[in-house]
């Protein structure tokens, strides 16, 4: 297959490794430096995009592509807040898109899990849930997006907890800031960084009596660019808007 990169640091030169690896094709690689090539020959060529930048440039990445008549796969967070209800239209008329805050097949069932262990827990009120995710110290946004589409999977589920907030935050430099008194029907996520740590998520149910904890705990990111390129080789074959849940049919 042929793809395209929409986004060249330290996941988009794995992704790329992947899939060459995979035997496909990169026809075009778009980063801040060459925005000009979307209109390329090359990238109208391509089977399928993989889109990993930023919150602020994802949305008008996915206009671009879709523009061109080219799917994407991204992996990009942050731009849902502004831009969903755009997006759904987008795939209304025709677009497809394959969006993922994570694309770790270990997350996707862990995920999974969460959702089980979330419609479970309705059944005893005396545990309360929090969540912890720690990553690298170079990741600006917290909590992460993992951490925020687990907590909406558990929040659509756990009937006392009807949205999520940001809790305590500790910083690269061991600074503390955030809270820790979020009120009941709020389910709190705190947030580290800490060293070059891929990814950990962790959600805890505590009460009086006991405490059950799940964890996922990356290794390297290289499970997160494996899933893209699976994700960017489903994606060739399928239409319409795209989740883990559909690839690894959960």
């Amino acid at each position: 297959m042929k793809f395209a990169l929409i986004g060249y640091g330290k996941m988009g030169r794995m992704i790329e490794e992947i899939a060459r690896q995979r035997g496909h094709q990169i026809v075009c690689i778009i980063d801040v430096d060459n925005p000009e090539d979307f209109d390329s020959p090359a990238f109208r060529s391509a089977d399928v995009a993989i889109e990993f930048t930023t919150p602020q440039a994802a949305y008008g990445n996915f206009l671009k592509a879709f523009a061109r008549g080219v799917k994407v796969v991204s992996g990009s967070t942050g731009w849902k807040k502004d831009h969903e209800a755009d997006v759904e239209r987008l795939i209304a008329q025709g677009n497809t898109l394959f969006w993922a805050s994570n694309f770790s097949l270990g997350v996707a069932i862990f995920s999974a899990t969460s959702r089980y262990l979330a419609k479970l827990m309705n059944r005893f009120p005396n545990y309360d849930v929090s969540m912890e995710e720690t990553h690298h110290i170079h990741k600006l946004d917290a909590p992460s997006g993992t951490a925020i589409t687990l907590a909406e999977d558990i929040v659509a589920r756990l009937d006392r907890k009807d949205h999520w907030e940001k809790g305590r935050v500790q910083a690269a430099d061991g600074s503390i800031s955030g809270r820790t008194d979020c009120p009941p029907d709020a389910l709190r996520i705190d947030a580290i960084r800490r060293d070059e740590v891929p990814g950990i998520h962790t959600i805890t149910y505590d009460s009086p009596e006991d405490c059950i904890r799940i964890t996922h705990d990356a290794h390297s990111r290289r499970g997160f660019a494996l899933g893209a390129v699976l994700a960017a080789e489903f994606t060739a074959t399928h239409t319409g808007l795209l989740t883990t849940d559909d690839l690894f049919n959960f």
